[in-house]
């Protein structure tokens, strides 16, 4: 064999082989996403309701101050990534209005599926497109959303500097990324008092109301390996985005970061 052939035969092994982490666990970067998928298909059917009890209600707030930023207007392409139930996408599509067009993708079929459905139950649909797709390789145009939004969805991602890259591709120049998730409480104690909700009370009532403690546990493990508010800020610097900045909710246990495409 030769050293080129030895070269090549390395490189291929150190792709197959690259690691990246799944909660706490460490596992092939090819792997993540169907165990994402499982937690998911898992979760879907009580997503809101879990969100809603591990949250005490507070998420509607924090989505509501994610669309007062999103500068969303009559007319505008939005791009909801990870928009599972579609509460984000119910809110662009009424600012959108018909003119306008909301995108709601998801990798994921059953979160897909659910929120389908709550949308049409509800009366919405027609301003709205439904795409199963993954953040690292969107289906779309270049330069063809004025807002791409991802929200509790990035920390899921494999590879989340090809997904930011890929959200800042398919923005128009001008057009603002929004990235709301789950992040670091400033506060060491709260940090404390979260952490201990996080692996204690999650498990406990995913066990409860799903019958799936594991799920809860890959998520509370999920937040904790997230990028802190400075390395996120930076990564879609990264990206190519100008006028990054984040905005801590409730003392820093979620961030809104926001950034412009030039």
């Amino acid at each position: 064999m030769t050293s080129e052939s030895n070269t090549n035969t390395t490189q291929a092994t150190q792709e197959t082989d690259t690691v990246t982490h799944f909660g706490f666990q460490d596992v092939k970067a090819e792997d993540k996403a169907n165990k994402v998928a499982d937690v998911f298909h898992s979760v879907a059917s009580k997503y809101d309701v879990m969100n809603d009890l591990m949250s005490l209600g507070i998420h509607r707030l924090w989505k509501r101050l994610t669309i007062e930023s999103s500068g969303v207007r009559p007319g505008y392409k939005v791009l909801d990534i990870a928009g599972g139930t579609g509460d984000l996408t119910m809110q662009f599509s009424k600012r959108v209005g018909e003119q306008g067009q909301v995108v709601l993708a998801d990798i994921n079929s059953s979160m897909l599926n659910v929120g389908r459905d709550r949308l049409l139950d509800r009366g919405y649909g027609s301003n709205i497109e439904f795409v199963q797709a993954n953040a690292e390789a969107l289906p779309f145009p270049d330069n063809h959303f004025n807002c791409v939004s991802i929200a509790f969805g990035l920390r899921n991602v494999t590879d989340k500097d090809k997904a930011l890259a890929s959200m800042t591709r398919v923005l128009k120049p001008g057009g603002r990324l929004l990235v709301l998730e789950f992040s670091k409480p400033a506060n060491p104690m709260l940090s404390t008092i979260y952490d201990k909700y996080s692996f204690t009370a999650l498990p406990f009532m995913g066990k409860l109301i799903t019958n799936d403690s594991s799920s809860y546990k890959y998520l509370a493990e999920s937040i904790r390996m997230h990028p802190d508010q400075e390395t996120l800020k930076g990564m879609m610097e990264n990206a190519g985005l100008v006028n990054c900045r984040y905005h801590n909710m409730s003392g820093g246990i979620v961030a809104l970061h926001t950034g412009i495409k030039p």
